[in-house]
């Protein structure tokens, strides 16, 4: 019968997650960014920048565990909420001046393909981000899988709103969809700052 990981395993698991998570953003944010910008497709930018987001969240994980595995949750958790915060504000202001301007997005192939393999790649990691953070009773890590969770919705969100664009034309699926995107991203940011308040100054240590 299978034992349960140790602490130690589980913290080990949690960083090389987190170390995945950089290395693919990386990659992947400047794929997105590179083909919003020749699309003109504001929620496939919005995506670029939740990459770099990610990135900067998994930062902030790898920080948190290589000071144990229940250290410096305060202010890690703290620096996540803004995380979210951050993406939330920039992709509700593009996405509104989008829609009052209709600035239309072109079609990208390229970015429906890489929220395609976004996905695959993602999915996978997000369940296991999860699972890692419940068995290690750090709420750090799962606030980082809820992040990578809400970057496979907006995987999600992009393929239907630039489908809908290349398919009849709905120009104003791309900032709607991206405002949904925004809506997700403000209210793990209030969860995540709130979680935060359960856990006492001196924890991060």
């Amino acid at each position: 019968m299978p034992t349960r990981p140790d602490e130690n395993t589980l913290v080990r698991r949690g960083l090389a997650l987190a170390w995945l998570i950089v290395v693919w953003d990386v990659i992947e944010g400047a794929v997105a960014v590179t083909a919003g910008l020749a699309a003109q497709s504001i929620a496939l930018v919005g995506f670029g920048i939740d990459s770099a987001i990610e990135v900067f969240a998994a930062a902030v994980v790898i920080w948190q565990l290589r000071g144990g595995a229940h250290a410096r949750t305060r202010p890690a958790l703290r620096l996540i909420a803004l995380s979210f915060y951050v993406l939330a504000a920039y992709v509700a202001f593009e996405s509104v001046r989008d829609l009052i301007t209709q600035d239309k997005a072109g079609e990208s192939l390229v970015g429906i393909i890489l929220n395609i393999i976004a996905l695959a790649v993602m999915v996978p990691v997000a369940i296991a981000q999860r699972r890692t953070g419940k068995a290690l009773g750090n709420p750090v890590l799962s606030a980082q899988a809820q992040e990578t969770w809400l970057s496979n919705y907006l995987s999600l969100s992009l393929l239907a709103g630039l489908g809908l664009n290349i398919a009849v034309g709905w120009w104003w699926a791309d900032p709607l969809v991206a405002l949904i995107v925004a809506g997700l991203a403000a209210k793990s940011g209030h969860e995540a700052w709130n979680e935060s308040g359960n856990h006492q100054p001196e924890e991060s240590g």
